[in-house]
């Protein structure tokens, strides 16, 4: 009995985890679903949003991978790093030649949404940039 609903609530736990799309077109873990990302768009260049990205990501925490998305042409640029033990990824895309918009998402180790710090590193993006 006590087996029957050990493996009960196991499948029901495995069954609601799953993988979630990440704003750099790749998958992570995921075990809570809903809004795990913050877009913000500045009236700069694409180079000069993506050095303040990555500028943000170094010295909150340590920048694993800087990458082109494959489906994209050179006007879209990804970060993946890691800030206080989440995995965070920044997306940065040319709207036009005049405004580019930056997408940040963080998930936990375990899979859960942090958006305190997703807002938290939007807004030291757009302070880097006022400098």
């Amino acid at each position: 009995m006590k087996k029957s609903i050990f493996t009960v609530l196991a499948a029901a736990a495995l069954i609601t985890t799953g993988c979630v799309s990440t704003v750099s077109d790749t998958h992570t873990f995921a075990s809570t679903w809903g809004k795990d990302s913050v877009a913000g768009r500045y009236q700069r260049s694409l180079d000069q949003v993506y050095a303040a990205s990555v500028a943000v990501i170094q010295a909150n925490g340590v920048l694993i991978q800087e990458f082109i998305p494959h489906d994209n042409t050179n006007a879209v640029r990804s970060l993946l790093g890691r800030v206080n033990d989440r995995k965070v990824w920044v997306r940065v895309e040319s709207v036009d030649p005049k405004t580019t918009q930056v997408d940040v998402q963080a998930r936990t180790k375990w899979g859960t949404r942090d958006l305190d710090l997703v807002h938290e590193l939007e807004k030291e993006i757009a302070l880097q940039l006022a400098r």
